[in-house]
């Protein structure tokens, strides 16, 4: 045998040696999230990432490689958010990265991610730029954005025929970019409509009193609320008070997710038009599965934020055994059009944006017996919420 025979022998076991270590080696998912700042959202998702990685490891991991979860608090600043990504990504040699509450948080790891050339699955920030005007090719999205909540509430906004609304949200990423798309669909199903009040504190920082005052003042027929945790719970005491929504309808985003419905308690409103989370009376398959193995696992029940956190691992799951590998460049490839099986049914991440075309439950806020609940909600497919594949070309930069 020759010299060069011989070296080809031991180059070709040594490559089937690394291949093998490395399909049996670990996977490991490095997450970035506000979980000091915003509890109520994040524990919930913590667990639902938590029970998704048992169940994956429980039946053998992922192409015979177990999931390790890694997380890291961004204490809701960009900055930090970055430099835990960075220390993820160098010094604990993560796969991939996921995570982000915040949209501002979601939109400088979206930008890590272009700049490091690295997969990054944006969990649950909400901004349109994630996907369109700051879209790149390693940053997929997985909860429905801005604009399909929007497209989601703007046809029941519609079929109230109330001519003067006013506004209230964060001044930030996600309630300006909520706004805006609001207004412009709402605009373009009723022409005659007038926005003529707009309030937008500082995220954590609303003056109740001032806010609702001048939404009062105002006189709008109705309501378009962007405000969640802390800040919606004292729009709401304030606003009851001062009887703002007396004889008003009210349109709001999020506030049927039992992160911020279930606080309200004795004080929640009734007839808010919501998206949210029906947990109790969702009586599909594929929730029924889910709902009993997070009851079993936490003896609670499911919030909107354990779907999101299992539904990401499960998303990161589907694409590395898609691709085979957790390589960035196959990674990608593989999550262009992958399906994936949620609680909510099976979702696709669209090739077009890398969104995903998971949907959101979509009904009206019911005080029960001093308890925050949704009624005459349904189930509104993402896939029917987004723009068209024209649109988004124009909407999201080459890349």
């Amino acid at each position: 045998m020759t010299r060069h025979s011989i070296a080809a022998v031991l180059l070709a076991g040594f490559t089937s040696f690394t291949t093998l270590a490395s399909a049996q080696g670990t996977l490991k998912i490095g997450e970035v999230n506000s979980y000091k700042v915003q509890p109520a959202f994040l524990e919930p998702y913590k667990k639902g990432m938590e029970l998704a990685v048992e169940e994956i490891n429980a039946a053998g991991g992922v192409n015979g490689r177990k999931i390790q979860l890694i997380t890291r608090d961004d204490n809701g600043t960009p900055g930090d958010a970055v430099r835990a990504a960075e220390e993820l990504v160098s010094r604990e040699q993560v796969d991939v990265l996921a995570g982000g509450f915040l949209s501002n948080i979601g939109l400088a790891l979206a930008d890590f991610a272009k700049q490091k050339k690295f997969f990054y699955l944006a969990s649950e920030p909400l901004t349109d730029k994630i996907v369109w005007g700051n879209g790149n090719k390693y940053t997929f999205r997985l909860r429905p954005s801005t604009y399909m909540q929007s497209a989601m509430l703007v046809p029941e906004a519609a079929k109230l025929k109330k001519k003067r609304w006013a506004v209230v949200y964060p001044n930030y990423e996600y309630g300006q970019s909520s706004v805006a798309t609001f207004k412009q669909l709402l605009k373009a199903a009723q022409p005659d409509v007038e926005f003529v009040a707009e309030q937008a504190p500082p995220l954590g920082k609303l003056d109740a009193g001032s806010v609702v005052q001048a939404l009062a003042d105002a006189k709008p027929d109705a309501i378009f609320n962007v405000l969640f945790g802390a800040d919606l719970a004292k729009f709401v005491r304030e606003g009851n008070t001062r009887g703002l929504f007396q004889g008003r309808e009210v349109v709001s985003m999020l506030t049927g997710e039992p992160e911020y419905l279930d606080p309200l308690k004795d004080e929640t409103p009734n007839g808010w038009i919501v998206t949210g989370y029906p947990w109790y009376g969702i009586q599909t398959p594929e929730h029924k599965a889910f709902f009993l193995a997070y009851h079993r696992k936490y003896s609670d029940y499911p919030r909107l934020g354990s779907v999101v956190g299992y539904t990401t691992i499960k998303s990161i799951a589907a694409g590395v055994a898609k691709a085979k590998s957790s390589e960035t460049e196959k990674l990608i490839a593989a999550f262009r059009g992958l399906v994936v099986d949620t609680p909510f049914g099976k979702a696709t991440y669209r090739a077009e944006d890398h969104q995903s075309t998971m949907g959101a439950y979509v009904g009206k806020t019911k005080n029960d017996k001093g308890k925050g609940t949704m009624v005459d909600y349904v189930y509104l497919d993402g896939a029917k919420y987004q723009p068209s594949n024209d649109e988004v070309k124009k909407l999201r930069p080459a890349n």
